[in-house]
């Protein structure tokens, strides 16, 4: 059953087609359909009663954001974006129609591969090997053995494991950059030591997704690189990240 709004996954170029098949938001999945003003469009479907960040959900929003991708530049909205009605809408849309519109240009032909840099795994040998206060705080904790010499020991392995991880990441982060347009640092993530997104032109995606697995595994034994992609360019839409904000976040 739908509730009240319009759920919002996106703006795009008047006349961008929609992914023929695709089911939105919901259950039954929202049937999704443009709101159009001047050149511009928002891709929308009616609102759940109840909506919540189910994996079904979830994937449902990702899948339609990638499908439109295949037919121009998109600039995505976060899961959760609701206007209250469509008049709501197209008034925001129409004040931020200038912006939208430069961002569009700008995200044309480009998609945004993620890259996140983990202490390597099984790596502590060289650790010990390359750091010589691990050293001295392991020989000090088999001298004598004692709660407080493993946390001392425990402490500096991990500061020293996420440090070679950030020199590494830094970098793969020197050598992807002239691939691409632009760079956006992510969030800080728990147990990353880097966390950044590529905006690289469509028909470079291939050589910069084999220049990172070279890279991976030339640091491999210092840093983990996890890469996620190609996605939507949510890290380079800048203020845009709402039409115009026009309702309030939904979800859980």
């Amino acid at each position: 059953m739908a509730g009240a709004g319009l759920y919002v996954y996106a703006v795009v170029r008047r006349g961008t087609p929609l992914p023929a098949g695709a089911g939105g938001v919901g259950d039954p999945p929202g049937v999704p359909r443009t709101v159009t003003i001047g050149g511009i469009a928002a891709v929308v479907s009616d609102a759940p009663a109840r909506l919540r960040a189910r994996r079904r959900d979830l994937l449902a929003h990702q899948n339609l954001l990638m499908g439109l991708a295949e037919g121009g530049p998109v600039l995505p909205m976060r899961f959760g974006m609701v206007a209250p009605d469509e008049d709501t809408l197209l008034a925001r849309l129409a004040g931020a129609r200038r912006s939208h519109l430069a961002i569009l240009e700008q995200l044309d032909g480009h998609v945004e591969v993620n890259v996140k840099a983990l202490p390597a795994p099984d790596s502590l040998a060289e650790v010990v090997v390359e750091d010589a206060v691990v050293r001295r705080l392991r020989d000090e904790a088999r001298r004598r053995p004692g709660y407080e010499a493993s946390v001392r020991l425990g402490e500096a392995v991990a500061s020293a494991l996420t440090r070679r991880a950030a020199e590494a990441g830094r970098e793969v982060l020197r050598e992807l950059a002239p691939l691409a347009r632009a760079t956006a640092p992510g969030p800080d993530v728990q147990g990353c030591a880097l966390n950044t997104s590529f905006l690289v032109p469509r028909g470079r995606s291939q050589r910069f997704r084999t220049a990172a697995e070279r890279l991976a595994e030339a640091h491999r034994s210092r840093v983990e690189l996890r890469f996620a992609g190609p996605l939507p360019c949510y890290s380079f839409v800048g203020d845009a990240d709402s039409p115009g904000r026009p309702g309030a976040m939904a979800g859980g």
